[in-house]
């Protein structure tokens, strides 16, 4: 599948959520080619349970993209990307952040690597390793993770990877209060910003984690 065969009302509907997340339209084309991908890849590889391209839309690219606005122009890595989410959405709409894949499943890497290769995306990198065995300690602004696991896990296997004054950037739906009393001495969480998610009904939330008190 490429681009031009997906369903036709695919196009129409991104480019509206991207209006609505404030985002360029003029960025469909790239996702739209990233999602031909996944679809054609999905069949085979099973890489998400999402299987519809028009579900894929609002679960996968807008959910991703939601974040955008407050992701650094800075390195940023996506911990457990899966097969490139948020990270590859978010390195196509944040040109001036570079986007490093963190994922230890040698299929998904694959996948990875070729959609880099396809859509020519300079600003990403795929690191075939678990996250916590990435020796780039203090290299991050930022590490993200869109459902890797709790705030405190997520701190255990990538924190040492920030800078002392980098950001864990967190999509949760709605246990972000409850995590974050779980927070590791010497962490603690510095904001929740309510996501709105074109398409979607279920509650989105950014946790944003920093060391200090």
């Amino acid at each position: 599948m490429t681009a031009s065969t997906l369903p036709p009302d695919i196009e129409p509907a991104l480019r509206d959520g991207l209006r609505a997340l404030d985002l360029d339209d003029a960025l469909a084309p790239p996702l739209l080619a990233y999602l031909a991908l996944l679809v054609r890849w999905n069949a085979t590889y099973n890489l998400t349970a999402v299987r519809d391209p028009r579900d894929m839309v609002a679960k996968h690219l807008l959910d991703s993209l939601a974040m955008a606005a407050y992701v650094p122009d800075a390195p940023l890595a996506d911990l457990g990307t899966g097969p490139g989410l948020p990270g590859i959405p978010l390195a196509i709409a944040r040109p001036g952040c570079t986007v490093t894949l963190v994922e230890s499943n040698g299929k998904k890497a694959r996948f990875l690597r070729e959609a880099l290769r396809t859509l020519k995306l300079p600003n990403a990198r795929v690191a075939e390793v678990r996250a916590e065995a990435l020796a780039e300690p203090g290299t991050y602004a930022a590490i993200t993770a869109r459902a890797l696991a709790t705030l405190d896990r997520i701190i255990a296997v990538g924190g040492h990877l920030l800078a002392p004054d980098g950001r864990l950037l967190a999509m949760k739906a709605g246990t972000t209060a409850e995590e974050a009393k779980s927070l590791p001495a010497g962490w603690r969480l510095s904001a929740v910003q309510e996501l709105h998610v074109p398409g979607l009904e279920a509650t989105r939330q950014l946790a944003v984690v920093e060391r200090g008190g």
